[in-house]
């Protein structure tokens, strides 16, 4: 007879043996139960009239997860931010930058006491001139030694003096301006907002102050003149200061010493010397600093040997050797010596002509 946990006919054949249930390994735990959709009425509920056997449970109501929360807040963190940035950014909106005032120009002509002297070698009229000692080209215009101010960096500073100093150099050294008539090569450095001002005075010169294209650079007509030697002597200086805390101020004194002779009379010609004297007030801001231009305040000239007779407005028009001039100034002038000023047409001091 089977155990009294065994059925009244034994154990089925091919069950399991040892009573062991065939669902022990099906596991109902608490997470599982609390889980279930469907729960089962307790005996006293079904007895009840038309008690169904289970009822329904409403379904779990599970918040959001952490993550989840952080995330919604990053969202919301990054639009308020946009909008914010958008109504109120923290740039600064960048100053309105102050139109430049046109160049006030003086073109002062010299003219000769005497004859302007002459020589076949334009070396030995440089060796008994005072321009003897003077550096050749852009040697004898030397950067100042720079020191930042109370707005403007060392590296802004040496910025607007190598702008100004190219200006000169282009201006008053290149040949293709000096006798060909060319003006890109400055026309490129000077500040947009006088540009207008720049192309009508060539376009129009006039002796108003204002228009003169010997105010802008030095030119010959290459009709009349041609350059004896190509070693134009120099000297000079350059200084920069601080004019306000957006603006720097380069003021530039030189003299330069040509050697001239009649255009096409060959080498054997005589030549002479032609000196003018540039006292140029160049402004700065940053935008003029990052662009490398400049604005061009004040143009001194003085030039000579002329004839005060001639119009030196377009072109300077030097007298050569052997030449007299129809008409002289009030007093004898050295462009050579600083600090001196004439009227409306000076006389050449003979301390300025070579000693030949």
């Amino acid at each position: 007879m089977g155990g009294p946990s065994d059925p009244p006919e034994g154990t089925p054949e091919g069950g399991p043996g040892g009573g062991e249930d065939e669902y022990r390994s099906v596991v109902f735990d608490e997470s599982f139960v609390r889980a279930a959709r469907l729960q089962e009425f307790s005996a006293q509920e079904r007895m009840a009239d038309h008690a169904p056997a289970v009822r329904r449970r409403p379904p779990v109501r599970r918040g959001l997860s952490r993550q989840a929360l952080i995330l919604v807040l990053l969202i919301a963190v990054a639009f308020g931010t946009a909008i914010y940035m958008g109504v109120r950014h923290p740039y600064q909106t960048p100053p309105t930058r102050q139109p430049a005032e046109p160049l006030r120009m003086t073109v002062i002509p010299l003219a000769p006491q005497g004859k302007v002297p002459g020589a076949a070698d334009p070396e030995e009229l440089f060796a008994h001139s005072p321009a003897a000692q003077y550096r050749v080209g852009a040697e004898g215009i030397p950067l100042p030694a720079t020191r930042r101010t109370e707005h403007f960096s060392d590296s802004q500073v040496v910025s607007a003096l190598n702008t100004a100093k190219d200006y000169l150099v282009r201006s008053s050294l290149y040949p293709e301006v000096l006798t060909g008539g060319q003006v890109r090569p400055v026309r490129v450095l000077v500040a947009p907002d006088q540009l207008d001002q720049f192309d009508q005075s060539f376009r129009q010169p006039t002796a108003d102050g204002r228009h003169a294209p010997t105010g802008w650079l030095v030119r010959f007509d290459p009709n009349r003149v041609e350059l004896a030697d190509d070693k134009i002597r120099v000297q000079g200086s350059l200084h920069a200061a601080e004019a306000d805390s957006s603006t720097l101020e380069v003021t530039s004194d030189h003299t330069f010493v040509y050697a001239l002779r009649p255009t096409g009379a060959g080498e054997k010609a005589e030549a002479s010397l032609f000196t003018v004297r540039r006292e140029l007030h160049f402004r700065f801001d940053r935008d003029d600093l990052r662009l490398q231009q400049a604005q061009l305040a004040v143009s001194y000239v003085q030039a000579g040997p002329v004839s005060c007779a001639d119009d030196s407005t377009n072109h300077l028009r030097p007298l050569l050797a052997g030449q007299t001039a129809k008409g002289g100034g009030p007093a004898g002038t050295d462009p050579y010596a600083t600090g001196s000023a004439t009227a409306l047409c000076g006389t050449l001091a003979q301390s300025a002509q070579p000693k030949v």
